[in-house]
């Protein structure tokens, strides 16, 4: 999970992009990287940290040009040490392709061995990102006719790049001289957006961004989501074409972005992430109403900041007090993106603190969004009796995960799940809490698509299932040795 951001404009776009990538920082931590488009020459700047640290005053007026993209890491494959794998990554030909990705390949292995053995491409890192560029460069270079690049070439390279790359990937790419280029997977897991702004008599500027909110802070019209296996080129001049480029695309989003990932003022696949959090909560009422006796709990506490919407659902429907009893510290980074175990344990307490006035002596109902490998949620629940509370019950806003994930986001290892076999009254042991209870798997797929024209839902961390329907257990076992050697 990344957050990944495209501009075309009629004037320069280094300090638009940079602005962007502050409004996605929640989508990575790990590194950030920008380039720009100066005629044929590409500009590019990457660097460990976050996006306020990351840029200097000669790094930005080194980032020439009207045309732009950006990337904010979180790592799911590579190691997060290396700013080698930061995006964006570049190819030389054909024309010049700088390109950044959001999601997870899941047939590497397969392209690395065709990218070698049949393209003749060398590649220099772990990244699944050089796969992507190389791939698209190679398609692209198998296109091209005649002494310019129009968009039919460039769609044909995205339909034969579908039919080789299997995975989630939403993908911005920027050819030098000539243009923007803007994809998603055929099952549109990871979400991309395309925006409009008039620059009046010189026409449209483009952005195309992982979440809504960061048109909307920038003065664009969201125009629509990028369809799932869809193309959008946009030209140096502002002209846009698209093309459907997969055979059989179905619109199969990600649950975790609604649940967790996105932030809430953005609207994603026509739905609102706020609105599906407060339904989510709705139903989340429901089952704690059906397992938690009369008057059991005293008060109701979210853990700031995603499962806040949730939790004031939760309070309102059961009729019980909503109290904020953590205090956030906004300068610590989100645990559950941190890199390593003991580092994520080691942020919880810097992370939150919590009020013993709001704990002392009452039965406490704390709200999070998830619980994953569950080090944050232990931690909440001893800092609950520590401040003084009778009793906790801990419950999630989504259902347990129990599988690996592998669609972009860091779930690769099954025994890091506290799920993973076990049930859930030990899995309340192992938290430490008095009760625990989750969302139903069908609660919280109906509370994100109600209202909307989507059917189905990415669940396959609480389901097992995997829409690519190339995920095998000899893949899954492949990929927790890889990550853990």
């Amino acid at each position: 999970m990344c957050g990944i951001v495209g501009i075309v404009s009629s004037s320069p776009v280094n300090q638009q992009i940079y602005d962007a990538l502050g409004l996605l920082q929640h989508r990575g931590q790990d590194a950030t990287g920008i380039a720009t488009s100066d005629g044929s020459i590409i500009h590019m700047q990457k660097a460990r940290g976050q996006v306020r640290e990351a840029y200097r005053t000669r790094d930005m007026r080194s980032l020439l040009g009207t045309m732009g993209l950006g990337h904010v890491r979180y790592t799911t494959r590579g190691d997060a040490r290396k700013e080698q794998e930061s995006q964006p990554f570049y190819v030389n030909a054909p024309y010049g392709i700088v390109l950044v990705h959001n999601g997870n390949l899941t047939n590497t292995r397969e392209l690395t061995q065709q990218l070698f053995r049949v393209d003749r491409r060398h590649l220099n890192t772990d990244s699944d990102t050089e796969l992507l560029v190389n791939v698209l460069a190679n398609e692209l270079q198998q296109q091209v006719r005649g002494d310019d690049l129009d968009p039919d070439q460039v769609f044909d390279a995205i339909r034969t790049l579908h039919e080789r790359v299997e995975g989630s990937y939403a993908a911005i790419a920027l050819i030098a001289g000539h243009g923007l280029l803007a994809f998603r997977d055929p099952y549109g897991i990871r979400p991309l957006v395309l925006g409009r702004r008039s620059a009046g008599l010189v026409g449209d500027e483009w952005i195309v961004a992982s979440e809504s909110l960061v048109l909307e802070s920038a003065g664009y019209e969201l125009v629509r989501d990028i369809a799932p296996g869809e193309a959008v080129y946009i030209d140096r001049s502002g002209q846009m074409s698209s093309r459907q480029c997969a055979a059989d695309p179905r619109l199969i989003p990600c649950s975790f972005e609604y649940v967790y990932l996105a932030r809430p003022d953005s609207v994603m696949n026509g739905i609102s992430v706020y609105e599906a959090r407060l339904r989510l909560g709705d139903r989340l009422a429901d089952t704690i109403a059906a397992y938690t006796p009369s008057g059991a709990i005293d008060v109701v506490m979210p853990i700031p900041d995603s499962s806040r919407p949730a939790a004031m659902q939760v309070a309102q429907k059961l009729g019980i007090p909503y109290r904020e009893g953590f205090y956030k510290n906004r300068y610590v980074g989100r645990t559950f993106i941190m890199p390593g175990q003991e580092q994520r344990q080691r942020s919880v307490k810097q992370k939150l603190n919590a009020m013993s006035s709001e704990f002392r002596g009452k039965n406490v109902l704390i709200v999070d969004d998830s619980i994953v490998r569950g080090t944050t949620s232990k931690e909440i629940v001893d800092m609950a009796r520590t401040a003084g509370a009778n009793s906790v019950t801990f419950t999630s806003a989504a259902p347990p995960v129990r599988f690996p994930h592998v669609y972009g986001i860091n779930m690769p290892s099954r025994h890091e799940l506290v799920a993973a076999g076990r049930k859930i009254p030990e899995i309340t042991i192992e938290l430490g809490a008095d009760a625990l209870i989750y969302q139903e798997v069908a609660d919280m797929e109906a509370a994100i698509i109600e209202g909307s024209e989507i059917t189905a839902l990415e669940m396959s961390c609480f389901t097992g299932d995997y829409i690519t329907g190339t995920v095998t257990e000899e893949y899954l076992s492949w990929v927790e040795q890889n990550q853990l050697s």
